[in-house]
């Protein structure tokens, strides 16, 4: 997307930009790192370190990825980053029937209490080396007593300082309890992108995510295939969510 930012420059957008310490066993077609991390920080070069927030997840474990591994990753990269990104968004696999199925013959599992907190104290620290904060995605565990608190991908706070005013904006219902988004319309699909990552929950069905891939065509409006005459198209209602005050 770097050589078309340009087409968006007039809107407000930040980016979530997911970097793990996982190699291509697990993301099997996601490129080499060392490329993903410079394509962060030409990123962050050309929009500011405040609208690129790094994920770090999901944070999983297995026969050869252990607490150690993820303590040496997060500072590696964090290393890398600082100065590219104030923010680091974790979170901690969530073990969905899609997951389970993709993730059939491995030894990744999802971490206990004990470790989650572990791994969360540790993140923390290198964290702070590097003058990043620390939030979680979609979490019921309290994680506040070190310094980390529930964070939100659709973040009002983040769109109110770009745009200059404030939000009516509330929770959005049709997430997770868990979840603090703030009501978003996604435009993403199901199924739909190649890089067969195994702890991907949105990906079902490999065939069917190839399928789709060859029915994308960057010149229609849809992000899969064609509109076609059988297609029943619906103008959705959207109201802003601008505060107007009385002086405004």
């Amino acid at each position: 997307m770097l050589p078309r930012l340009h087409e968006i420059d007039p809107f407000h957008y930040y980016f979530q930009f997911t970097i793990n310490p996982y190699n291509q066993q697990m993301e099997v077609l996601v490129p080499r790192k060392a490329g993903v991390i410079e394509t962060f920080k030409k990123l962050s070069d050309r929009i500011g370190s405040d609208r690129v927030i790094w994920r770090y997840d999901p944070i999983l474990l297995s026969e050869t990825i252990d607490i150690y591994y993820h303590t040496q990753s997060f500072e590696a990269i964090a290393r890398r980053l600082s100065s590219y990104t104030n923010r680091c968004m974790i979170s901690f696999i969530d073990m969905y029937k899609k997951t389970e199925r993709n993730m059939r013959g491995t030894t990744i599992r999802s971490l206990t209490e004990k470790e989650i907190l572990t791994v969360s104290k540790s993140i923390v620290d290198i964290a702070k080396t590097y003058n990043i904060e620390i939030q979680s995605c979609s979490e019921e565990i309290d994680l506040q007593p070190f310094g980390i608190k529930q964070g939100k991908c659709i973040d009002n706070e983040i769109i109110e300082k770009m745009t200059g005013y404030p939000l009516l904006s509330r929770k959005d219902k049709n997430q997770r309890a868990a979840c603090h988004c703030i009501e978003s319309i996604d435009i993403g699909e199901y199924d739909s992108c190649p890089h067969n990552c195994l702890y991907c929950y949105a990906n079902n069905n490999k065939k069917v995510v190839m399928e789709k891939v060859l029915r994308h065509n960057p010149s229609s409006p849809l992000l899969i295939g064609h509109i076609t005459e059988k297609d029943i198209i619906k103008k959705r209602t959207v109201l802003s969510l601008r505060k107007t005050l009385l002086f405004d």
